[in-house]
């Protein structure tokens, strides 16, 4: 499934949901971002104890409206014991995250497969 923009993508493995984020994101607005929102909180409702990966490997660089995204999801994953992981984050998105101090709050695994492994999917 996808938004209209095309630039969130949901993926069932086993348990796990993972979020893969394509194209510019930092040039979204308000308003798709929360269209986004609504596409990946609707299934995070709907389980017991999340478990989610954001798949980043296919954006260049994204800005605060994006981290409030991020930032939605976390906030209904982890009062409900879930577990939510970004992955295949380019240098600048890390630094981005680093400078922010967000990469204290989500682990980074540089593969998809090492992001799975870690939550148990």
């Amino acid at each position: 499934m996808a938004t209209d923009s095309s630039v969130i993508d949901l993926e069932w493995h086993g348990d796990a949901l993972v979020v893969v984020v394509k194209g510019a994101v930092e040039s979204l607005d308000w308003t798709l971002i929360d269209n986004a929102a609504v596409i990946i909180l609707d299934p995070i409702r709907e389980m017991q104890s999340p478990l989610i990966v954001f798949d980043l490997g296919q954006v260049r660089y994204f800005g605060s409206v994006f981290l409030a995204l991020l930032l939605k999801c976390q906030k209904q994953v982890k009062p409900r014991g879930g577990v939510m992981v970004l992955c295949e984050l380019n240098d600048l998105a890390r630094d981005l995250l680093h400078t922010t101090a967000l990469d204290t709050l989500w682990p980074i695994y540089d593969t998809r497969s090492e992001a799975l492994e870690s939550i148990g999917a």
